[in-house]
């Protein structure tokens, strides 16, 4: 130690020096060695972090926020609340891709509903599950919608032929473009069944969207866009060959046994408004006729989906996706329709303070068909009478048995169950009514009942991008309820229904100070109602009775004209 010059206490200090430092070095390397137990500390404290601010903002919402007062926010959240959340080992993952409906690799922060709106409808919905051919049908069209989908290779390729082509000629991608018409409800319901054409005709689905349509749904298809690209020639386009002119020209060719040529592009006109709507369009020789075609522009307002069932070649397909033949809608419309992160946040935040604490939550939805001669009155005359006998809403003292008396006895056995009432309609009148009886009135059994109305637009607005915001939050938490009431001939109560796998209490349509008896009818299906069916069988015989030409579609009971798909084991 002399020789090397370090004394005897410099010495010790060098020991104690090393002896410090080598397990932290070691220490170090197997943290660096293993990154993810760094990572899921960290996570640990973010969560708890995010857990706090949810705190705060929540206590915002309960001091008044709803949709109307909170519309402009765009309800989006940190990435790293979102990260933290994939830890949480009490959650299935089946459970967050709705049993394999949704495909797993999106940007979690692009779609926050897309990650979190199992958590809300996990009594909600029932336990309807996907087919395995229905899943595998979905995988498959999104590797078609990534192939040929806007901005690819093939798209433009595609494009440029078909654009450039007088006649159907050769295409390796084909499409089908989705034009809007009528309201916010009708639109999701027709994109539902253009969705499902495209699946059976391995086309692949384009949406014409307006600026009223603008930021309320996520993309649904993984790493591509359902976006018709605004320089598209077809944005605009709405002139060219039509479906009725090309039945008529096939018509004449087989009088004439001379063969034509198809078109590159083709309209096609399903509106209710339009002369013979669907005409032959759920017929085998129609199809064959429009598969090969390889760009259609579809304009609907309709729920077209019966047409396609009874459609020969299409049936065995159709079956095989939807064992269960009332699913059709539930589960595709919680595959494309995922709440964009502005309409997650007016959705949550109204749920979280008013919904979520609640024992059994009751939606209501109330359309007013003809304001100027039905009074307000009548409808809830009507609504209370169905409600109440159907035992929908508690029975309060006073209303509806003045002759019962009250007594001490029935008040203390209150059994302080909670019941939360969404009311939606363009009126306030409905939900302030309501709650005015249930706060003047008790209920028979103690429940407590507390109503709440997210907005009231007074009057229906097209072409109205804030007013669709509200329209969407509020069909999506009407779809969370555990009991539904309708208005009969509403698609905004049947995309609710559809959403939440619902079969609901249907309010007959009122359009003067009339009455029904009963007011109201259990609906048999959850599918949404084709009011314009088709009214002619392939051979050109009319359709006299759905019930018995065609299995599993049957009369819808808020529309004797229009026909749904349902279960053959309903009551």
């Amino acid at each position: 130690m002399d020789k090397l010059g370090l004394s005897s206490k410099r010495f010790t200090t060098f020991f104690v020096v090393i002896f410090i430092s080598l397990p932290i070095a070691i220490l170090v390397t197997s943290i660096c060695r293993k990154p993810s137990f760094a990572i899921f500390e960290a996570n640990k404290e973010l969560h708890n972090v995010n857990n706090t601010m949810s705190q705060v903002v929540k206590g915002n919402i309960q001091n008044g926020t709803t949709i109307e007062g909170r519309a402009a926010e765009t309800g989006s959240r940190s990435a790293s609340s979102i990260e933290s959340s994939t830890y949480d080992d009490t959650e299935n993952v089946d459970d967050k891709l709705f049993d394999g409906l949704i495909a797993s690799g999106f940007d979690e922060a692009s779609c926050i509903s897309k990650l979190e709106s199992h958590r809300y409808r996990r009594k909600a919905s029932p336990s309807h599950k996907p087919s395995p051919f229905l899943i595998s049908k979905l995988r498959n069209y999104e590797k078609i919608h990534r192939k040929c989908g806007p901005h690819s290779r093939a798209y433009n390729k595609s494009m440029a032929k078909i654009v450039n082509s007088k006649n159907h000629g050769d295409s390796k991608c084909k499409y089908i473009v989705w034009t809007p018409s009528n309201g916010l409800g009708n639109q999701m319901i027709s994109m539902v069944a253009t969705f499902l054409y495209a699946l059976l005709t391995d086309r692949v689905l384009l949406v014409r969207f307006g600026s009223d349509m603008d930021d309320l749904f996520c993309e649904p298809f993984l790493n591509s866009t359902w976006l018709l690209p605004k320089d598209s020639p077809f944005w605009y386009e709405n002139n060219g060959e039509t479906y009725q002119t090309l039945l008529e020209r096939d018509k004449a060719n087989n009088n004439s046994k001379e063969d034509f040529d198809l078109p590159s592009v083709l309209f096609i006109n399903l509106q209710h408004t339009s002369n013979d709507p669907e005409k032959f369009f759920h017929c085998d020789h129609s199809q064959d006729l429009l598969r090969k075609v390889p760009l259609l522009v579809l304009q609907s307002d309709q729920y077209f989906v019966p047409s396609l069932f009874i459609t020969p070649s299409f049936n065995l397909k159709i079956t095989n996706m939807f064992p269960e033949k009332d699913t059709v809608f539930h589960h595709l419309a919680r595959y494309l329709f995922h709440p964009s992160n502005e309409a997650w946040g007016l959705i949550s935040r109204f749920y979280d303070a008013y919904l979520a604490k609640a024992d059994e939550k009751i939606g209501i939805q109330v359309r007013v068909f003809s304001p100027s001669t039905t009074p307000h009155q009548a409808i809830m005359d009507l609504l209370l009478s169905c409600t109440i006998s159907n035992k929908v809403l508690p029975q309060t003292v006073g209303v509806h048995n003045s002759s019962m008396a009250y007594s001490t006895t029935t008040y203390t056995r209150k059994n302080h169950t909670l019941k939360a009432v969404i009311v939606a309609s363009l009126h306030p009148y409905y939900a302030d009514n309501l709650r005015a009886m249930y706060l003047k009135n008790p209920t028979i059994n103690g429940e407590v009942v507390g109503v709440y109305q997210p907005s009231h637009e007074e009057q229906q607005k097209f072409k109205d991008n804030m007013q669709n915001m509200k329209a969407w939050s509020e069909m999506y938490l009407l779809s969370l309820s555990d009991v539904l009431v309708t208005t009969s001939l509403s698609t905004f109560g049947y995309v609710a229904q559809g959403l939440g796998g619902l079969k609901p209490w249907q309010l007959f349509k009122l359009v003067s100070n009339g009455t029904y008896f009963p007011p109201c009818v259990r609906d048999f299906s959850m599918e949404p109602c084709l009011h314009v069916p088709p009214k002619h069988h392939c051979n050109g015989t009319l359709i006299q009775d759905f019930l018995s030409s065609f299995h599993h579609v049957g009369k819808c009971k808020d529309y004797p004209h229009g026909v749904k798909l349902f279960n053959a084991n309903f009551n």
